[in-house]
Formats: C-alpha cells, structure tokens, sequence
C-alpha cells in the first residue's frame, strides 16, 4: 500500500494528492504551512485537560455533540466493544474549556483553509464524469458548515483490566467528507489495502495525514474509497503510555445533496446513532 507523501508547496502535488487518495484513501502532507510551535501549543494545553477533573463539567450535549466524552463512549460501527479513548468535540460555536487558549481556534481555522484548498486539487483532478456527481463544487461543501470538527483524543494507558476485544480504535471508516489528521504523539495508526492486510501510516512530528471519509465516497460514487483504518494498542515495541491526536472531520452543510439517497444530514445522523454517540 503506496500511500504517497506530498510536499505542499511542490508543482506536483495536486495531482499527486488525488492520486494517492483515489489509490489507497490516503495521503501524508510534508512541509505545510501549519505553524509546528502552534500543534505542540494545543496538544499541551489539552494534555493538561485530560489530566484535570475539572474535564466532567464539560460533557458533551447528544444533540449539539460538542464538549467532552467519556472513556467508553464510542464504539466503532458494528463492534459492541467501546473504544479505549476519551476526546473532545471542539466546535468554534460550542463549549471550550476555561483552561484551554486561542491556540485551538487559531489551528482549527488554519487546518479548515487548507483543507478547502486540498479539496480544490481534488476536484480539479478528477474525471469530469466523476466531477458531474457533485451537487456543488467540493471546497463549497463545506463553507458554512457548522458540523466541521476537530476532536482532540486521549488513548490513556491500559490498566489490564480493560475488555479484551477493546482497542485504541476499532477498525473503522470516517463518516465526513475528508479528515486531516495532525500527526500523533505515538505510533498506532494503521490503514487496511484491498487485500485486507494492514500497514503503518507514518506519524513523522509536522506531517498531516488525510484521508477520504464515506461522504467523499458517497458523493464520488465510490471513485474516492473511504478506506478502513485503527489505531492499534500498545505492543512489545511501544510504551504502554498516553497517545494524543487531533483530527479535523470535514462535514458538508447538512443541506448538501451527497446523492439521491442522502443529504450530509441525513447520513450524520444515521452514522452517529451508528456508533453510539446519539440515541
């Protein structure tokens, strides 16, 4: 599984992002413009966040779904076994915690800018027929979206008391249109190729990850796989110690079109009653 690494800046990368999405789902940015000081900044400020009791007075609102979320909240589609992680649903609109800076609005908006740039490469080199599927130009899905979300994960430590089927995160696929991840504080991370065998998804301090969610592949017609990943538990070669990351999830506008079965909305809320984070 050839998942491409793409310098940024370099002539090339439109047209060699696509091609690693549409290959294997994924692709690794080098050399973004993404202020490395600015990631160490937030990734602290949550760590000690984390760490606090004072994270309980933040639990997350069902239906808004932002704020705080326990350990052994989410479950990945199909598997009744929680996850073994607690996160943080940050929305420029919803709850922040008192404790926490700017420094998580000013990331926030600068992964969103270039987020709506990778997806201007993206449409730009896909096929037209494959373009005429998209109710709107792709970075205009998400202009206005109030549903663009960054979670910043903790995957504590395991205790050994833990169910036995749980993992760091279940093998799953993202509901949203793209994900950016910025590079974990440990390794983990792992993507399944066509042939069902799994490969490490490098986690190099100053790369970002992206990778195409179920929307992209609703609205693509399946040209764009949404390809499964996890993130593995601790094994003989990694310390058994906390990982943090911070995915930003790209949602559409919940009145976006994906396809004459869904609306962004309505396959949202399908997936989240999914994965257990709404009744």
């Amino acid at each position: 599984m050839n998942v491409a690494k793409i310098r940024f800046n370099d002539k090339y990368a439109p047209a060699a992002f696509t091609k690693s999405l549409k290959e294997t789902g994924f692709g690794v940015i080098t050399d973004h413009p993404i202020d490395l000081s600015l990631m160490e900044r937030v990734y602290n400020e949550w760590k000690q966040f984390f760490n606090s009791d004072s994270k309980f007075e933040y639990l997350f609102d069902p239906q808004k779904q932002d704020g705080y979320f326990p350990l052994g909240t989410e479950n990945a589609k199909g598997y009744s076994a929680k996850d073994h992680k607690e996160f943080f649903h940050f929305y420029p609109w919803g709850k922040v915690p008192s404790t926490v800076s700017n420094s998580t609005r000013v990331l926030y908006n600068s992964l969103v800018d270039v987020t709506s740039l990778l997806l201007e490469w993206v449409e730009q080199n896909t096929p037209a027929d494959i373009q005429s599927k998209f109710s709107v130009p792709l970075n205009n899905m998400i202009k206005g979206s109030r549903t663009n979300l960054l979670r910043i994960i903790h995957y504590p430590p395991f205790s050994g008391s833990e169910n036995n089927k749980s993992l760091r995160a279940a093998p799953h696929e993202d509901i949203n249109l793209i994900t950016l991840l910025v590079a974990g504080t440990r390794p983990g991370l792992e993507a399944q190729d066509k042939n069902g065998n799994w490969h490490k998804i490098s986690t190099d301090p100053g790369t970002i990850i992206v990778n195409v969610g179920d929307m992209l592949k609703e609205a693509s017609g399946g040209y764009y796989p949404s390809t499964t990943h996890r993130v593995v538990n601790p094994s003989n070669n990694v310390k058994n110690d906390s990982r943090y990351s911070m995915p930003l999830f790209l949602h559409p506008r919940d009145d976006v079109q994906l396809s004459e079965n869904y609306t962004a909305g309505s396959y949202l809320k399908e997936r989240l009653l999914e994965i257990g984070l709404k009744n």
